[in-house]
Order: structure tokens, then C-alpha cells, then sequence
């Protein structure tokens, strides 16, 4: 299926459930409106049926006519391949107009994620936007799918009334009268279930957000033994979880039993009376076959009836849990008016630290907490809450530029990221134009590629699982040289590798960045010695800056942090 036309997150009206419903609904219009076209006459030709089938009885074999009889047989065959054909172009139009409404919801949702950028785990858990991929996007799409059903049903009740009210006053007002007088008995039961769903669709967002925790913590959950408390709490939310579903079961239970019993006394009530009327003479046996077809008929608009209202609770469930992810703001918007981009080759300042990194520089910061660090990291990239107007290039604040124009000159790589499922050389070649040779030679990872049989046209599994951690850390590192941004930030870009890699990492480095701003975040002796500057950072406020072999004579804070010594005060502990 091709990709759908999609609107920005910020032009979707998400104030309430219902009208997001009715922006997806108008977002594809045409093939709702089609769906709906072919469910009344897929409908309408049911309804039809008995009507047809009383009037050959009465003037073909009552009558004893037996060309009577071969024409509204020839009618009835002639409507029932109308029924076929037109069932199953509404089957498929059903099909359209489910999938669409799920990957334009897919779309909506991914580009809200882009626009959120890291803010979006910070604002909502990672099971909730897994729960809207898992669940909530087969309810929006059953909500449109039944659609065309639906609108087959009411047009099909109107049918079948007026064809009753021309045959019988009473019959037909009984049918007229009863039919929405069932559907109102079962109304009390929806306000109830779309509370329970509610409450379970709630619950199973925060089970997701507990499996993906333990998912990608296995490896730390093993390392300290506890694999058995998280288990523990997976069972007890999921436990809670399937209390919460039997209770929307037993509603729901209620609910189809409801369905099928309260249409069978209708269907009772509705033949009693139309045997009376034929014993009476009132009616003619045909018509009382016709009769009965319609009670029997009238059972599927009742039935679609209340599937539509059961499907649309559901959906508005799910709509406002899409609503609460559409709703979500960036941390920190982009400016009113974007300031003129500072030139090519400025000078990087953060203010609250203090860090100065001259431009075509390689500095190193160290910190005794790598927090600190890696917080400043994320500031210089505007990656988090905590920025401000500090963070200048060239004299401009970063916050005042425009967000396309920051990503594309700062480029921070944390030590945590991932790679993404798909083929190597297009995970690694973000830009399209990048040097991937030079930047894996540059990451000491030629070794890696060097193993895999399909070399860059390997596919890489979901999240690099398929490398051992050392591994996907220097293709992280490769994909950010790849890039080759003007400012490259690298948060501790050799923590997972031997000794060996990590020298040969760090003399590469530098030529490589040759002529650009690069900033990394690391205490090893390695890496510090191939730098031109190193900032000791103390507190978050650079406290020292200098050489790796000069800050190690003179302060011995620094010493401390690079060399793991021990402090005086500790040593007596």
C-alpha cells in the first residue's frame, strides 16, 4: 500500500477524541463514502429479499402462474448477485478504509515523535506509544470499518419499515417502534464498558512500559540477580491487567447475549403477529413469509447497530489515548523569528559552564561525575529541558537558530544509541553522502564489517542486537563521523572497547576532524593524551583547561579522576 498523505501534528484537530475520529474520517472521505455506498446496496438488496420471495409465492405459486413465478425468480437471482458483487466491493472498501485509518494514525503519531525529539520519553513511557501500534490502532480501524455496515443498516431499517407500513399499519409500526426501542435496552451497558476499557486499555500501557523496561535491561537484570523481582512485577501487573480485561469480558459478554436475544423475542413477536393477520385473512401467505424474512432480517441492522456502538466506544478509548500523545509540546519550541545563522568556522561557547572550544578544535571534558558531562553534551545539542540562550555558536545562541539549521551543524552521539533495523551501509550513511570507508576506519571497525558475509548491504537486526556492545559502539561512532557535522559532540565514545581499539580510535580521530569542532566526553588517559585541549569539569563549571599531560602535573583533582587514584581523606576508610 502506498505511503498516505498525512498532516503535521500541530494541524490535527486532537482537542477531543471525537473530533480526531472525525479528522481521520474526512482525511479519507472518499473511500468512506464509497464503503458506505456499497453497504447500502449490499444491505438494501437484503432487505428486498423477502419482499421478492412473498410476491413469488403469491402470484407464481399461489396463483398457479408459472411465468410469474420464473420472473421474480429471475428477479430474485438477478438482486442476489447484485448482493454478492456489491458485498464484496464493501468487504474491500471495509479493508481500505481500516488500513488507511491505521497507518495515517501510525504516520501522525511517528511524526509527532520526530517533532518531540527527546523530550518524548521524558513526557510519556515507552509503553504507551507501544500500546497505540499494538491495540489502539485496529479500534480506530474497526470504527471505520464498520462505518460502511453501519450505514447500510440504517438505510436498510428505513427500507424495511416503509415496505411494512404500505403492507401493514400495525406490523410496520411495530417493526418501526421496536427496533430502536432494543437498541436503547442494551444503550445502558455502553457508558460502563467504555469505563472498563478506559481502565484496561490504561493497564495494559503501563504492562508494555514494564516489558520493554526488562526487555532492554536483560543484560543488567542478569548481572545483578534480578531477574526474579521484575518477574515477579510482570506477573502482578499482568495479573491485573487480566482482571481488568475479564471485566470488560463480562459486559461485553452481556452485551452479545443481548444481541442475539432481544432480536430472537422481536423475531418471535413479530411472526406471532403476522401468523394471527394471516389466519385473519388480513395478509396473504406470501406476505407472511415476508414478514417473517424481515423479522429475521431486521436481526443484522440491530446487530450492526450495536457492534457500531461497542466499536466506537473502543475507539474513542483509543482515540483519546492518540489525542494525549498528539497533544504533547516539544520542550522547547523553535523561535518566533530564526536569527541569521552565525558563518561557517565560529567558535562554540557554553556560559554556564564555561566551556570554550575554538573552532577546527578537538576538545575532551572530563568530569568525576559522568552526568555532568553528558549533560553539557546535551545542552551544546539542545536535547533536553535544561537549555538555555548559554550555548552560542559564533556569537548567536543556539536557541534563537532554528532547529533544522541546529541539527544540521551539532550533532551529538550519545554512547546509549541505537541502530536501527534495515541495511548497514543506509544505517551508517544517514546523510546518503557521507564517507563510510573513511569513517570506519576512523572507528576501528573495518573488523566488523569485515565478518559479515553481505559486508554494507548486511541487515541489521532491531536495535544492532546482532553486535556485541563494543561492536555497535564503534558503528555508532562511524555513523556519527559519517555525518561529518561542522560541531561533532561524542558522549564517551570508547567505554565498551580493549585498550588496543580505543588507542587507535583516538590518533584517527583527530585527523579525521581535521578542520571541524569536536567535542568528546571522556576520562580515559587514551583519549585525553591525542586531544589539543582538555576542560576539567568540576560542578558543572569548567575549573581547569590545558593540556592532558599539564593538568595532570598541576591539579590533582584531575590526576585523581584520570588516574582512579584514591583521595587522602579516603585513604584511612
Amino acid at each position: 500500500m502506498r505511503a498516505l498523505p498525512f498532516d503535521d501534528p500541530g494541524t490535527a484537530d486532537h482537542r477531543s477524541p471525537g473530533r480526531f475520529l472525525w479528522w481521520l474520517a474526512r482525511g479519507q472521505w472518499h473511500t468512506l463514502a464509497l464503503g458506505m455506498f456499497f453497504g447500502v446496496i449490499w444491505m438494501s438488496s437484503q432487505a428486498v429479499l423477502p419482499a421478492l420471495i412473498g410476491r413469488a409465492i403469491d402470484r407464481g405459486v399461489a396463483d398457479r402462474d408459472s411465468s410469474a413465478l420464473l420472473m421474480w425468480t429471475g428477479l430474485l437471482f438477478v438482486v442476489g448477485l447484485v448482493q454478492a458483487a456489491s458485498g464484496i466491493v464493501r468487504h474491500r472498501f471495509a479493508v481500505t478504509n481500516w488500513l488507511t485509518t491505521a497507518y495515517r494514525t501510525v504516520q501522525l503519531v511517528t511524526r509527532q515523535s520526530v517533532r518531540l525529539g527527546g523530550s518524548l520519553p521524558r513526557q510519556v513511557s515507552t509503553g504507551e506509544v507501544v500500546a497505540i501500534g499494538t491495540s489502539d490502532l485496529s479500534h480506530l480501524g474497526q470504527v471505520m470499518d464498520v462505518s460502511a455496515r453501519f450505514a447500510g443498516a440504517v438505510v436498510s431499517f428505513v427500507l424495511v419499515a416503509v415496505i411494512l407500513l404500505q403492507t401493514s399499519t400495525t406490523l410496520g409500526l411495530v417493526v418501526l417502534l421496536g427496533v430502536p426501542t432494543l437498541v436503547l435496552l442494551i444503550g445502558p451497558l455502553l457508558a460502563p464498558l467504555q469505563r472498563r476499557s478506559t481502565h484496561q486499555r490504561h493497564l495494559m500501557g503501563e504492562l508494555s512500559n514494564t516489558a520493554t523496561d526488562i526487555v532492554s535491561g536483560l543484560r543488567v537484570l542478569r548481572g545483578i540477580g534480578g531477574e526474579q523481582v521484575f518477574h515477579a512485577r510482570y506477573a502482578r501487573e499482568s495479573q491485573a491487567t487480566r482482571r481488568a480485561g475479564v471485566q470488560v469480558a463480562r459486559l461485553q459478554s452481556l452485551l452479545d447475549a443481548l444481541q442475539v436475544l432481544l432480536p430472537g423475542v422481536f423475531v418471535v413477536v413479530v411472526v406471532w403477529l403476522g401468523a394471527r393477520y394471516a389466519v385473519a385473512g388480513r395478509i396473504s401467505p406470501g406476505e407472511l413469509v415476508a414478514f417473517y424474512g424481515y423479522a429475521a432480517f431486521l436481526m443484522i441492522p440491530l446487530r450492526t447497530a450495536t457492534e457500531y456502538a461497542n466499536k466506537l466506544i473502543r475507539g474513542l478509548v483509543s482515540a483519546r489515548r492518540v489525542c494525549r500523545v498528539l497533544a504533547l509540546e516539544p520542550e522547547s519550541g523553535p523561535p518566533a523569528q530564526a536569527a541569521p545563522s552565525p558563518p561557517p568556522g565560529s567558535d562554540l561557547v557554553d556560559e554556564r559552564s564555561g566551556l570554550r572550544v575554538p573552532a577546527g578544535r578537538l576538545v575532551a571534558v572530563v568530569s568525576e561525575q559522568p552526568d555532568e558531562s553528558a549533560a553539557l553534551a546535551d545542552r551544546i545539542g539542545l536535547c533536553d529541558a535544561d537549555h538555555d540562550a548559554g550555548v552560542r555558536l559564533g556569537g548567536v545562541p543556539l536557541v534563537a537558530l532554528s532547529r533544522e539549521e541546529v541539527r544540521r551543524r551539532v550533532v551529538v552521539s550519545h554512547t546509549g544509541s541505537v541502530l536501527f533495523s534495515g541495511r548497514l551501509g543506509e544505517r551508517l550513511d544517514v546523510s546518503g553522502h557521507g564517507d563510510v570507508e573513511r569513517a570506519l576506519l576512523t572507528a576501528s571497525a573495518q573488523d566488523v564489517l569485515d565478518a559479515l558475509p553481505e559486508r554494507l548491504d548486511t541487515l541489521v537486526a532491531e536495535r544492532g542486537r546482532s553486535f556485541s556492545g563494543g561492536q555497535r559502539q564503534r558503528l555508532v561512532l562511524a555513523r556519527a563521523l559519517a555525518l561529518d557535522p561542522e560541531v561533532l559532540v561524542l558522549v564517551e565514545p570508547t567505554s565498551a572497547v580493549d585498550a588496543h581499539t580505543e588507542a587507535r580510535i583516538a590518533q584517527r580521530l583527530r585527523p579525521h576532524r581535521a578542520g571541524r569542532t569536536t567535542v568528546v566526553t571522556s576520562s580515559s588517559p587514551l583519549v585525553l593524551a591525542a586531544v589539543d585541549e582538555v576542560a576539567f569539569l568540576v560542578d558543572g563549571r569548567v575549573v581547569a583547561t590545558g593540556t592532558h599531560a599539564e593538568l595532570l602535573e598541576r591539579s590533582a583533582d584531575y590526576r585523581r579522576v584520570v588516574t582512579r587514584e584514591v583521595a587522602p581523606a579516603e585513604v584511612g576508610r
